[in-house]
């Protein structure tokens, strides 16, 4: 839905990678919000020759007095950023300084006139669900807003699983793991695995066998409700993934259960946003 006249008092920036060209587009966002009487609070990730350690805020105060959150890099820093912030309700919008760059919009050359299109208060906002994980019943605490991974730690090596959903016997292969990914996630990892490119409006969790010894597995898509079960036999060795961030081992008969979190994430987007133009730009479709 489109936003009229929501002012953002305070906001913050925030980066995963710190270079000359990040430090440069954040000085210029900086200057920007100034100039509107914005408050700007510079995250510690962005400790640098030119923002000092003495001036840059924690995030835990970040959390209770920004209103928007800019992120500036490409897509891992957005769900860096995502994890860290978006999860506890801080709102984002992203800086384009990566590659294809489907989580973050505005690029460096449009950065002037996007932020003064999002600060006056026309905009769109964009509501991501997070997965999360237990393993053997003991919730991990992580969150992942592209996809969790359950694979072995080998080239080439074979784990045999077994799939429940809702507590519903579905299969048990042998792959070299299995990708359980989000909307958001089917642009990612899934799909340089040939999985099905989602709409973020799809209320779904997509399951994605990794190389399976099969010549008939193939994606499965289900509601985002369900609740799926990931048992293991015979390999030690394998791990789980968080957005390919945060691992955790695991070992034989291990059963890593896998659903929707409640925590969402909140994008901003400029009114020029589109899901299929991304699409055509950032994976050469019609050209």
């Amino acid at each position: 839905m489109v936003k009229k006249n929501k002012v953002f008092s305070t906001i913050a920036l925030f980066s995963s990678k710190v270079d000359g060209r990040t430090i440069k587009i954040a000085n210029q966002v900086k200057e920007i919000l100034e100039n509107l009487g914005i408050l700007v609070m510079i995250s510690t990730s962005l400790e640098s020759k030119e923002f000092k350690k003495k001036d840059l805020i924690s995030d835990k105060k970040i959390f209770k007095t920004a209103d928007l959150l800019v992120a500036i890099g490409g897509d891992g820093t957005l769900l860096s950023s995502a994890r860290k912030f978006g999860s506890k309700g801080l709102p984002v919008l992203g800086i384009n300084l990566g590659n294809l760059g489907f989580l973050t919009d505005i690029p460096p050359e449009n950065l002037t006139s996007s932020l003064l299109e999002v600060l006056e208060g026309s905009y769109t906002t964009d509501e991501r669900f997070f997965l999360t994980a237990s393993i053997n019943e003991d919730e991990t605490n992580q969150i992942a807003l592209n996809e969790i991974v359950v694979h072995s730690k080998s080239v080439a090596q074979l784990l045999e699983y077994e799939i429940t959903i809702d507590e519903e016997f579905v299969y048990r292969q042998k792959a070299d793991g299995i990708i359980i990914s989000s909307p958001t996630g089917s642009t990612a990892y899934s799909m340089s695995g040939s999985g099905s490119i989602i709409h973020p409006s799809v209320n779904s969790i997509h399951l994605l066998p990794m190389f399976p010894h099969s010549l008939t597995a193939r994606p499965l898509l289900i509601n985002d409700n369900s609740v799926v079960k990931i048992k293991l036999f015979k390999r030690s060795g394998a791990s789980v993934s968080f957005d390919s961030h945060n691992k955790l081992n695991l070992k034989n008969n291990d059963v890593v259960t896998i659903k929707k979190a409640k925590s969402t994430l909140n994008l901003i987007h400029p009114l020029n946003h589109n899901f299929y133009s991304a699409c055509r730009t950032k994976l050469g479709w019609s050209l």
